[in-house]
């Protein structure tokens, strides 16, 4: 009951959550290492002179859905892994709370969903979510070829949890990595995330 009252109230945007400081944008991006799913290892910096996405998700949160039952992620990852994007989906949901899983469980939800993501980091300790200071799932990050921060905020402009709004929405992220390719600067660099609250380990 209590997951499914979660799941239901899942609330919109950036009020609560993590206790870090949000990072700057046009600074370095936060540097992290970590150990995919797939068992190798993922350090931020190493992909310095390519782009990097980072999405954070959770498969139980109805804005997660909306976009992967959708398809919306799925398209959105496999633009910009043809762009040559690094596109990394961080777990950081809690042992005992909504949307934790494994690292089996996290490869299967690939698979079922046919999602197109270089790497699935679980932080369920919240070390990564904290770093940055995501709050929501789909909390969404652009980092760039020098390693800044050039985005950070929603996947789209429409804060509901119906995938009906998708076609009408304005996405953020295919957006910003057009004008990044493009050459030309990010028109919205920070918008407001929406999305199931981000709830991490306590004291850690």
């Amino acid at each position: 009951m209590r997951r499914m009252m979660i799941a239901l109230a899942a609330v919109l945007v950036a009020g609560a959550a993590a206790s870090a400081r949000e990072p700057d944008l046009g600074k370095m991006a936060p540097d992290f290492s970590a150990t995919s799913t797939k068992g190798a290892p993922v350090k931020l910096s190493d992909f310095k002179g390519k782009l990097v996405v980072l999405e954070w998700s959770n498969h139980q949160c109805p804005y997660v859905r909306k976009h992967y039952g959708a398809g919306n992620m799925q398209k959105t990852q496999a633009m910009a892994r043809e762009l040559g994007v690094v596109w990394i989906t961080v777990i950081s949901s809690a042992p005992g709370e909504q949307g934790h899983v494994d690292a089996a469980e996290a490869d299967k939800l690939t698979v079922d969903r046919k999602a197109k993501p270089s790497h699935v980091l679980l932080d369920p300790r919240g070390q990564i979510g904290r770093l940055y200071a995501a709050k929501v799932t789909p909390h969404m990050f652009i980092i760039g070829t020098d390693g800044t921060l050039l985005y950070k905020g929603a996947i789209d402009s429409i804060r509901s949890s119906r995938q009906s709004d998708i076609e009408k929405a304005k996405n953020y992220v295919t957006v910003a990595l057009g004008e990044i390719k493009a050459g030309k600067p990010v028109t919205d660099t920070d918008t407001a995330a929406y999305g199931c609250t981000i709830h991490y380990k306590e004291g850690s």
